[in-house]
């Protein structure tokens, strides 16, 4: 493990601006579809208008003669490619679902591949399609494993599933029980960026620009699917406007450019429109969570159950794993948790912030406040009585855990103690005020990661990583670590990655980002900084010429001895001798005793609620949440990613969900005008802190995610706060103006 040197802690700078924010306001940041190539041209994915079937044809002889158009690829002309199984690229005629890409159109102009696809005479074969979600679900099976399909007795437990203790037992014991059921719908990702892809040939290898969570995945898919070696692939993605998980997986359009590409021998652009962002790129899926709780009369949980049964889709599953959470949050010696799928004739799940969590802490955080009221228990002391010193379902201790603080601070701040136990008890004039919390949590998770760090005779530092930069901060982070491990301002060092031709480092996904890239960072400048060090004790010029390796230390971009500080050489003046630049790769990987402790971050997040008695619009005016995430690595891009999630949170409670037409499977409001998100209006105070305690145990730098646990637990505090302030208990989100109403 990587050691963290005292006088790297004690002068540790953070830069207060983030780094690439600059090149972002002045639009100098180039996202995927705005990079200048020469003779590009323009691809149009056209759709399937039925969710069930076959193509029986296609006669697209007026598109192929329309003007500008270049190529028509159907999946009667398209080449052969080796997919992964959770896209359609044309690789046959079946059809899975409404809006699966079924031709792409390639044009000199976007405006004529548009045009031409309006003169497609496509004819299918449609078969009964499987969208009524409630008359499905006495068909939900458990998900597969590695493809296939579970079979009783084939081992314990079906996959998703958990059990210890026994529950029947221990609910036949309880003094107090929750028996519920609590249900999510179906979601979109609407980044600022929709996905865009510029793909190029040169000599037999591919060159891809793309908005990406993963370059380095990207190019073994893109391996994998053309029979390719890695160096004849090439991803960059220097910036992303936004990924949330849609961005974490290589969809159809990526593939599809790339083929266009080879068939029209041209660079393909294809830019997902709005509207395409509803079905081929994923979703979350919608969610259906019964519990039921067990506790004595002292709040003391004996007895949990968590069911989620979702859909997916009908060529590859995915699990939203909504019970997570549950298996290891509260201390409960019994417990049972599953997860069913139902397939349907719908566009595949996906990751979207917080997968699982997001869900599951909607369910289980409701069901405990629900717990609260029937015992006449503070909901803060019932999380209290059942806190989990270790993880309970795997039986091995954490990390590190200071959720108490977390309950302790964050209720303090809001002022907690104010809040009245029974409903509808608060009134402002026309207003019932209502107060909700709940606890946010999320996997902690480290993949293996390189990096190069440079030290330049001009005296600035370099440093490279095969990562990304989602809008999170990573660019400012790592000019950060390598700062802090040669005592020099951030301001000093230029940070590259987005380019598959870097160091390898994993996905921008798990919230793993910060925990797997930056050690490597760190531990490259350290090395950097030790050859540095041991060309000053060997260089006869050198004033540090002789001393020993273990009195130099550096700061300020200036080597000295920590004895006598005035014997010292700027990095500039010794390398400008030596004509050279220092470089150094190092590798950081998860901790080798992985296995031994289970990793979270935790949190405690209120909420206050307005409700108007007569119109019942709800309006969150503030939600408080404290966090402990580890050692924070930026209070600026840190505080905005947990802010950026509680509105996430809020819009999720309140407004987010698609809507699916019931006969032909289309998201009817597949746009940014009818898919309700959070604006300014709708958000209120929110003031959020961290607790900064680093937790050395997981990383060599104490830092754990914090991309994704924001939004976890806050639509629970909000639900939980408008049951405060009405009385009216709403278990299907998001809760609706009609909801309140009935």
């Amino acid at each position: 493990m990587i050691a963290l040197e005292e006088d790297n802690k004690q002068n540790a700078k953070q830069l207060d601006t983030r780094y690439d924010g600059r090149l972002k306001v002045t639009g100098a940041a180039k996202y995927a579809a705005e990079f200048q190539v020469k003779d590009v041209v323009y691809g149009y994915i056209v759709q399937s208008t039925i969710p069930s079937g076959t193509i029986a044809s296609i006669d697209d002889s007026a598109a192929t003669h329309a003007s500008g158009v270049l190529a028509v690829m159907t999946p009667f002309n398209a080449p052969k490619v080796t997919p992964n199984n959770n896209v359609n690229i044309l690789q046959d005629n079946h059809v899975l679902y409404n809006g699966q890409p079924i031709a792409v159109i390639v044009a000199r102009s976007l405006p004529e591949a548009m045009h031409a696809a309006t003169l497609m005479n496509i004819n299918y074969n449609p078969t009964p399609a499987r969208l009524d979600f409630d008359a499905l679900v006495k068909e939900a099976r458990p998900p597969k494993r590695n493809g296939v399909a579970w079979e009783p007795g084939t081992s314990p437990l079906p996959p998703g599933a958990n059990r210890r203790g026994d529950i029947d037992a221990a609910f036949a014991k309880a003094a107090v029980t929750i028996d519920q059921t609590y249900s999510t719908p179906i979601q979109n990702h609407n980044p600022m960026e929709p996905h865009a892809t510029i793909a190029s040939w040169e000599g037999g290898k591919l060159k891809v620009y793309d908005s990406t969570q993963g370059i380095t995945g990207e190019r073994q898919n893109l391996v994998h699917a053309f029979g390719l070696q890695p160096d004849d692939v090439h991803v960059e993605c220097p910036f992303v406007g936004g990924g949330f998980g849609c961005k974490g997986s290589v969809w159809s359009h990526v593939l599809l450019a790339a083929m266009a590409a080879k068939v029209v021998q041209k660079p393909v652009k294809i830019a997902i429109t709005r509207e395409q962002m509803f079905g081929p790129v994923g979703s979350r899926p919608n969610t259906r969570q019964h519990i039921r709780l067990g506790a004595d009369s002292s709040g003391k949980l004996l007895a949990i159950q968590h069911d989620v049964t979702l859909y997916t889709s009908m060529f590859a599953d995915f699990v939203e794993g909504s019970a997570n959470q549950t298996n290891m949050l509260y201390n409960s010696e019994t417990l049972s948790s599953n997860h069913r799928l139902v397939e349907m004739n719908l566009g595949m799940g996906t990751f979207q912030r917080a997968p699982g969590e997001a869900t599951g802490t909607v369910g289980i955080e409701i069901a405990l406040d629900e717990l609260a009221e029937k015992l006449n228990m503070d909901p803060i002391q019932l999380r209290l009585a059942n806190y989990a010193e270790q993880d309970p379902g795997r039986q091995l201790p954490f990390s590190s855990k200071h959720l108490r603080e977390c309950y302790a601070d964050a209720s303090e701040r809001f002022n907690w103690a104010r809040r009245k136990p029974i409903s509808g008890q608060v009134r402002e004039g026309n207003k019932l005020i209502g107060y909700g919390m709940a606890t946010a949590t999320y996997g902690a998770n480290r993949s293996n990661s390189t990096a190069i760090v440079r030290i330049l005779p001009t005296g600035r530092i370099y440093v490279g990583c095969g990562t990304q930069d989602l809008g999170t901060g990573t660019y400012t982070i790592m000019a950060q670590a390598a700062a802090m491990a040669l005592g020099i301002d951030p301001s000093l060092v230029d940070v590259q990655l987005g380019d598959s031709t870097l160091p390898r480092s994993g996905g921008s996904g798990g919230s793993q980002t910060a925990a797997s890239v930056c050690p490597a960072v760190y531990q490259a400048a350290l090395d950097a900084k030790q050859k540095l060090i041991d060309l000053a004790r060997n260089d006869s010029a050198s004033p540090l010429h002789l001393a020993s390796a273990e009195s130099v230390t550096s700061r300020d971009g200036v080597l000295f001895t920590k004895s006598f500080p005035t014997k010292s050489e700027p990095f500039a003046a010794l390398l400008a001798r030596s004509g050279a630049a220092i470089e150094a790769t190092a590798s950081a990987e998860p901790a080798k005793d992985r296995a031994t402790f289970s990793a979270h971050s935790w949190g405690a997040v209120f909420a206050e609620v307005a409700v108007d008695a007569d119109t019942r619009m709800v309006q969150v005016r503030r939600v408080v949440g404290t966090y402990d995430i580890g050692t924070l690595m930026n209070k600026k891009t840190g505080i905005n990613q947990l802010q950026g999630g509680i509105v996430w949170g809020i819009g999720f409670a309140l407004q987010e969900e698609s809507h699916i037409d019931p006969i032909h499977g289309l998201t009817v409001n597949r746009n940014i005008a009818e898919y309700h998100v959070p604006v300014n209006a709708d958000v209120g105070e929110i003031d959020v802190v961290c607790l900064n305690i680093p937790d050395y145990r997981f990383s060599p730098l104490g830092a754990r995610g914090i991309g994704e646990i924001g939004i976890t637990g806050a639509a629970a505090a909000v639900a939980n706060a408008i049951y405060n302030a009405t009385g009216k208990r709403v278990r299907d989100l998001p809760i609706t103006v009609d909801k309140l109403m009935i």
